[in-house]
């Protein structure tokens, strides 16, 4: 509170000697004098309060006036008016600069705090961060971003409270803090006042509308935890209520697991798990028990009951069940007691976060899950699941990804894809895993288990193989997002020579919906120039190709043309070969056809053709003689179709006879209009330039309508575009 008031104090200290300082100024005396008369008394109450207050005078104004001057009694200042201005100024420059230069040492200090409190932070010693920016704060008081980081520090050790107050002192400092905002409404989470939690994320969204997405998750945060504060107000009133009626009676030590005597589904729910609770009993009377446990719960309440009677405890701090889970018994019930231990675990968990996070927060459960995939039993099926139920949330995925380790969980996991009933499964897990970030990171180092299966399959489409191969390659579309697996897999000599053999089979059977996924796989994957893509760049050309007259047309036409479009750059004899196929006139005809999606993969694919082939030239020019495809896609096609048919048109007037033919039509107009567009195109402009130049030197009397134009001088400014 005094911190408070001194700070207070400062600010109207501040605007006090802003307005003497003002009035100083004025070219009015009598002003100058009031001015003065009003910074004596200000001195003299300034003194008087810092006695009263018992605190030392840390003014650095000198009161006593130079001995060369003749103060007036009681100020601190000369007589004459002008005199006593400039006295008052320079010590108020000086006092000024003083207080900048402590501040900067000050600056200095707290930045240093907060960073060594940042270091605490990272290493989890939230004690030393808060301490560390509370002296930090001693330094300097108005340092927003030392309240935030305490506030955050202060909600990890649970004092939720503390961690309000700062952010009401770092909305002081700036009162358009984003964190500060943020960490409230967590303190206030923490502390479950939801509807003060909302208005501190509802406030953020004033400040930074485009943080919307990270408010939305915020308020599911909240919500989530008000529905998760109602499920357990419920289920704690079923249990007191359970407790009230149920009579205490002596139960037998022989007593079987029976439930048929309780007549609710809380207190059947309530006496299996005293029953459960016994040590060191056969693995059978777990089994039987863990089964009907599975069975008597039936909704959130239930999980939510099974969670706050510590069911989690009770099961996975049972002796007899972690051996069966690590497979590490004989007991011929042990096999059995896995699997109801893994069905119980997909009943409490499915579609409950809390739970989720409670089971992957047991220390053993890494292990127990690599062992059990690591096994042939029927408890595999059980564990794949479990993790699929994982995999249906952002946090679910987060979880696995936090606490499990994934080379463990990848290897066995593509072993039970020959699993008939899995495959499906498995890849549908590991697709839904690979879409996060963190999983490509972790794989990225080893990628042998999820290609090796992926190029076997590749090479034996048919029967099963073929109903999962949309799905490996799925797989391996999402791991490819990350930069060094797209240049891994793109550099697989194994993998495209298994492309080429699964593309063989795909048309020899007519299979599009394994085709369609692979084509899209190649484009991505033939963004990198590696070696391996050119050694089957002029194989795989042919069969894009042979795609382009495809019966289905659309989709499978789009992407061959697509890949064709990124082959044919990289390798030289591939143009030929596709000339020499007829490629020419089957592009040809996908640009006549207007609007199409692949309109812009085939203006590329012909531009590189007429680029590196006299053949190919030749061949346009004699499908279209005045090159009204061209033409067209110039004036209609967006920046860069119309870029590379200006490329092609380039290209073909330097066929004998093109650029007569070209002396009725608008051609000169329309390159003219590209090569004086605005320089953010300046693809589209040079090719226009050039093309121009060459259609004029091709035919001289282009020159006629280039001058009627005013062309010469547009042509001499493009001149460094084509240079």
């Amino acid at each position: 509170m005094e911190d408070s008031e001194d700070f207070d104090d400062f600010l109207k200290n501040v605007d006090e000697i802003s307005k003497l300082v003002k009035e100083l100024s004025s070219a009015d005396t009598s002003s100058q004098v009031k001015a003065m008369e009003r910074a004596d008394s200000w001195l003299e109450a300034s003194k008087r309060t810092g006695r009263q207050k018992g605190a030392v005078n840390r003014t650095v104004i000198n009161s006593t006036p130079p001995a060369t001057e003749s103060p007036t009694r009681g100020t601190g200042v000369s007589g004459d008016p002008g005199t006593s201005q400039e006295a008052f100024m320079r010590m108020l420059e000086k006092d000024a600069e003083e207080r900048s230069k402590r501040r900067k040492v000050k600056e200095e200090k707290a930045k240093a705090l907060k960073a060594r409190g940042n270091a605490a932070f990272a290493e989890g010693d939230y004690e030393t961060a808060v301490l560390l920016y509370t002296q930090g704060l001693e330094q300097l008081r108005d340092m927003q971003e030392l309240y935030t980081n305490r506030a955050q520090a202060l909600i990890r050790l649970q004092r939720h409270t503390e961690a309000i107050s700062d952010c009401e002192w770092a909305l002081k400092c700036n009162e358009g803090s984003v964190k500060a905002y943020v960490h409230m409404g967590r303190a206030h989470l923490g502390l479950s006042d939801y509807a003060k939690a909302r208005e501190c994320y509802v406030k953020i969204l004033e400040i930074a509308p485009k943080r919307e997405a990270m408010v939305k998750d915020y308020l599911s945060q909240v919500e989530k935890a008000e529905r998760r504060e109602r499920e357990e107000q419920l289920a704690q009133e079923e249990c007191q209520k359970e407790e009230r009626e149920e009579e205490p009676e002596e139960e037998p030590e022989e007593e079987a697991v029976s439930v048929a005597t309780l007549s609710t589904e809380t207190g059947r729910l309530l006496q299996l798990l005293r029953k459960l609770d016994r040590p060191d009993e056969m693995s059978l009377y777990y089994c039987g028990g863990v089964e009907l446990l599975s069975h008597a719960i039936t909704d959130r309440t239930g999980q939510t009951i099974f969670r706050l009677q510590n069911g989690f405890s009770i099961i996975n701090g049972n002796s007899t069940i972690l051996s069966c889970l690590l497979q590490k018994t004989q007991d011929p019930c042990a096999e059995d007691l896995c699997v109801a231990v893994l069905k119980l675990w997909n009943v409490v968990c499915k579609e409950n976060e809390t739970n989720q996070q409670l089971l992957m927060e047991w220390e053993r459960v890494s292990e127990c899950v690599g062992c059990v995939l690591a096994s042939t039993s029927e408890a595999v099926r059980q564990c794949v699941s479990l993790l699929v139920s994982y995999t249906h949330t952002p946090q679910g995925r987060s979880l696995l990804l936090d606490k499990l380790d994934v080379h463990m969980l990848v290897e066995p996991l593509m072993q039970c894809v020959n699993v008939r009933g899995l495959h499906t499964t498995v890849l549908c897990l590991l697709e839904s895993l690979a879409q996060e970030q963190r999983f490509r990171l972790q794989i990225r180092a080893d990628l042998c288990p999820i290609l090796s299966p992926f190029t076997r399959m590749l090479r034996s489409v048919g029967g099963q193989e073929r109903s999962s191969l949309s799905l490996y390659t799925s797989l391996v579309g999402h791991l490819i997002h990350d930069g060094d697996i797209r240049k891994s897999v793109a550099g697989s000599q194994e993998c495209w020579e298994a492309f080429l053999v699964a593309m063989d089979e795909c048309i020899s059977c007519e299979d599009r919906d394994v085709l369609y996924p692979l084509l899209g796989l190649m484009i991505n994957l033939s963004s990198e120039h590696t070696s391996a893509i050119e050694g089957c760049a002029v194989v795989c050309s042919s069969r894009c190709c042979a795609l382009l007259t495809d019966p289905s047309g659309g989709i499978i036409t789009q992407r061959a043309v697509g890949l064709l479009s990124r082959l044919l750059p990289l390798c030289p004899a591939a143009v030929e070969e596709a000339v020499q196929a007829g490629v020419v006139k089957k592009l040809l005809k996908i640009l006549k056809a207007p609007g199409q999606d692949s309109t812009r993969y085939a203006m590329k694919a012909l531009a590189q053709c007429t680029e590196s082939s006299l053949d190919a030239r030749q061949q346009l020019c004699s499908l279209d003689k005045k090159l009204q495809v061209l033409r067209r896609l110039m004036c209609e096609g967006e920046e860069c179709v119309a870029g590379n048919a200006a490329l092609c048109v380039g290209q073909c007037v330097c066929v004998p006879g093109v650029a007569c033919g070209l002396l009725e039509t608008d051609c000169v107009l329309t390159l003219l209009r590209h090569a004086a567009a605005d320089d953010s195109a300046d693809a589209l402009q040079r090719n226009a330039a050039i093309a121009l130049a060459r259609l004029c030197q091709a035919e001289p009397r282009h020159m006629i309508r280039l001058r009627e134009l005013h062309g010469l001088e547009i042509l001499h400014s493009c001149m460094k575009l084509i240079s």
